[in-house]
């Protein structure tokens, strides 16, 4: 039996230990808590307060739609980080697991990122909401969002392999990777527009993949049209290029993380 014979059988029972994990993480995560899956909407929508707030009482912007244009960014980039700061300790923090002798240690990134895009989806609606408050129009362009979800889904998982396969040899991993999201919240037009950015130092902007996903979330459903295609197929084939790296280079690491857990 050849190799791709084994693995596309091995193919459902990841997919089903990836979904048990999920449910896992995520009962874990509310256990004993008052509100439950609340906290989830607690950070994001207090971010999108504060912000609503200073720029657009205290420091005004000249951003359309302030209240909406702020949830997308917000809620998006809170799936990413949120995935980042979970895989860097998907693996130091499941001993019990990656030592089991053929547990697949890389369904463990995997179940990350799929818990956060649980989350992602589950304040999706209210998000929604605050747009059609805010007069945002979103027509039948939405049909392109599970096509953008899909490539930040890419993009955040190959990241995610190789943050949580270099925290079980650096564990300065997990502090680093905390201050780099931090840095690149303020980098990212979370909560300004690209256009604000200096014409010199654009292009340094446009090299960062989230100014494509933005702009292509916010394209769909503040106005109804269609996104950036061409951005986003480079950002896709980014996305898909992490992935493969990520993946080949975590097996690699993975031999040797039940001695190093």
């Amino acid at each position: 039996m050849t190799n791709l014979n084994v693995a596309t059988r091995r193919l459902p029972v990841l997919r089903d230990l990836a979904v048990q994990l999920v449910i896992r993480d995520l009962k874990l995560r509310y256990r004993r808590t008052i509100v439950g899956l609340a906290w989830s909407f607690a950070f994001p929508v207090g971010q999108v307060i504060v912000l609503s707030f200073i720029f657009t009482l205290v420091l005004p912007t000249k951003v359309g739609k302030y209240s909406a244009f702020v949830s997308i960014g917000v809620l998006v980039w809170t799936w990413f980080q949120s995935s980042l700061v979970m895989a860097s300790t998907a693996i130091t923090g499941n001993r019990e697991l990656v030592r089991r002798p053929g547990f697949p240690s890389s369904v463990l990134p995997v179940s990350v990122v799929g818990t956060n895009l649980i989350l992602f989806l589950m304040a999706f609606p209210a998000m929604v909401l605050v747009v059609l408050y805010d007069g945002g129009r979103p027509g039948l362009s939405v049909s392109a969002l599970p096509l953008v979800i899909a490539v930040q889904f890419l993009l955040t998982l190959g990241i995610s392999y190789l943050v949580a396969s270099l925290n079980v040899k650096f564990r300065d991993t997990q502090q680093m990777v905390t201050l780099l999201l931090l840095l690149f919240f303020f980098l990212t037009p979370i909560f300004y527009d690209t256009a604000s950015v200096p014409a010199a130092y654009r292009w340094l902007y446009e090299l960062n993949p989230f100014v494509v996903l933005l702009d292509a979330y916010r394209v769909t459903l503040l106005h109804g049209g269609i996104p950036n295609l061409l951005g986003l197929a480079e950002v896709a084939v980014l996305g898909a290029a992490m992935a493969v790296l990520g993946h080949v280079l975590f097996r690699r690491a993975s031999y040797a993380f039940a001695e190093e857990v």
